[in-house]
């Protein structure tokens, strides 16, 4: 017969096992759809509750009342209005309200205006919002391949933040003692970035600036040969940048990635070009318009190696799938579209970007499509994830 001290012990120990379990993800809110052969982890795994805590945060302000495209342009009314100027006076003053609404709530139009003296540049975040009002036009329009007809507005990063919540600088890691004791190679830190995981945590400043790592590393052959000269450390590399993906769009593997054949991309789901030119689009964002804005912060809005602020995946997803559930703001302010540099004063953009996309090898990814090529890819693009 057990002693009391033996069922204490029991006890415990069934308390200690049911906590630990009660530690794991809730099954509760976590579907799974089964989407090939079994026995091959095609399994699409969404996580319902996640989702509704995103849900939760996102409250997405009331529409401005609709303006009138005629009248006078607000750039021959106001002083100093180099981007926004060949609006009308009644689009221009209905997308400063939103804006201001999408932004600064608090702070109001003081956030990126001098007081008393609206045309007055001596203030960094008019001249940041100038550049930022220039890359979401881009977005819209030259991007669609990743945005499709959903597009992107400043509420979507932004969310009525004046900074976006999910911004990156390099990451310099912590200090460490020198010689063999040095080489951590950014390893083994809970970063953030990584969902807590032993990968090199600064894949950021790998994959999304210019002169990326190289993203491919499946071997085509089983033993390593000469076709793939990529080794262990790239593949870390590699992971690390898929689970960033994986946590900033709430979504496993298998939304891109046809588990029995990880390479290929004729079997892969449709999302996987739309992802491919995702990651081309932050690389161009953070090398033409984020990167070059460095010198306009003070130094109290820059990282710790002294860089600007830059984008990542959950920069607009911000654990969606689709940025906003696919709110459809920019139908509403088709304004952004409109954007265009104005006036002998303009910083314009240089006349071609600084960041080229990726080349893709024969047979293998997908480069930017062309116009003429774009219907095929794009079709199922936006039946099948279109804003993501």
């Amino acid at each position: 017969m057990k002693t009391m001290t033996q069922k204490s012990v029991l006890i415990a120990a069934v308390a200690g096992s049911a906590l630990l379990i009660s530690g794991c993800e809730p099954p509760i809110g976590i579907e799974t759809d089964q989407k090939g052969y079994r026995g091959l982890g095609l399994e699409q795994v969404q996580k319902r509750y996640l989702e509704e805590r995103k849900r939760a945060d996102m409250t997405i302000p009331a529409v401005q009342p609709p303006a009138a495209s005629a009248g006078p342009r607000a750039g021959d009314i106001y002083q100093n209005v180099q981007v926004l100027g060949d609006l009308s006076i009644g689009e221009f003053n209905r997308l400063m309200n939103a804006i201001t609404e999408w932004v600064s709530p608090e702070a109001g139009c003081n956030y990126c205006h001098v007081t008393g003296n609206f045309a007055d540049d001596n203030i960094y975040t008019k001249v940041v919002s100038r550049r930022m009002l220039e890359m979401t036009k881009i977005i819209n329009t030259d991007w669609n391949v990743h945005v499709a007809d959903t597009g992107v507005t400043c509420y979507t990063c932004h969310m009525g933040e004046p900074v976006p919540q999910n911004i990156w600088f390099e990451d310099p890691g912590p200090r460490q003692a020198g010689g063999l004791a040095a080489l951590r190679m950014g390893q083994n830190l809970a970063s953030p970035n990584l969902a807590s995981t032993s990968l090199p945590n600064d894949v950021f400043s790998a994959f999304f600036e210019d002169n990326p790592r190289e993203i491919r590393v499946t071997p085509t052959t089983m033993l390593p040969e000469g076709s793939n000269p990529t080794n262990v450390m790239d593949a870390e590399w590699s992971y690390g940048l898929m689970i960033h993906m994986s946590t900033a769009l709430g979504a496993n593997c298998t939304t891109c990635h046809n588990t029995n054949n990880f390479p290929s991309w004729e079997h892969s789901p449709p999302q996987r070009v739309t992802a491919w030119h995702g990651i081309q689009m932050v690389r161009s964002l953070n090398v033409d318009f984020l990167n070059p804005l460095q010198p306009v912060y003070p130094d109290s809005q820059l990282g710790p190696l002294g860089d600007a602020p830059k984008a990542n995946c959950a920069t607009c997803h911000n654990g969606l799938q689709l940025p906003l559930d696919q709110a459809q703001m920019l139908a509403d302010y088709p304004e952004l579209n409109r954007v265009q540099v104005r006036g002998m004063n303009a910083a314009a953009p240089e006349a071609a970007p600084a960041y080229a996309p990726e080349p893709a090898p024969e047979g293998e990814e997908p480069s930017v499509i062309e116009p003429e090529a774009e219907s095929e890819v794009s079709a199922a693009t936006n039946a099948n994830s279109a804003g993501s």
